[in-house]
């Protein structure tokens, strides 16, 4: 008797039988593609934590550099960037300024910052403190109210 003969007369006598096969892919693969989809979704709002960030550095700076001192210019910021940020970060919300001089021919530039949920959402306790910075020319046409 050839090797092959013996092999085909094994697999004969032997019934293949896929029954429970695709349960047995199912409970291994489910379990690896629902983390791989909350990876992807956390990931993502790490990104629209980013975008959120830098938008509301912009407003700060735009709201800042239309105030006529410095200590409103500061409130307004604060006050812009909280209601910018205020489902996006898990703490409180950092505005801190960063230019020189409060005249008319400076520039206002403020730095927002942050910590975003990011991958708390998984359980993985990694700090996403995450900032953002912007400049806006302070206007030479404002007066005061």
């Amino acid at each position: 008797m050839t090797l092959s003969a013996l092999r085909d007369l094994l697999h004969s006598r032997i019934p293949r039988d896929d029954r429970g096969l695709s349960a047995i892919e199912v409970v291994i693969l489910a379990p690896v593609m629902i983390l791989f989809i909350l990876v992807l979704v956390a990931f993502g709002q790490m990104v629209d934590g980013r975008g959120a960030i830098d938008g509301a550095a912009r407003d700060a700076a735009r709201s800042g550099s239309l105030q006529w001192d410095q200590g409103n210019a500061m409130a307004e910021a604060r006050k812009a960037a909280e209601a910018d940020l205020s489902d996006v970060c898990s703490g409180p919300v950092t505005v801190t300024k960063t230019s020189l001089g409060f005249a008319n021919a400076d520039l206002f530039t403020v730095d927002v910052s942050c910590e975003i949920r990011g991958l708390a959402m998984l359980g993985l306790d990694i700090q996403t403190r995450m900032s953002g910075s912007f400049t806006a020319p302070l206007d030479p046409y404002k007066r005061k109210a």
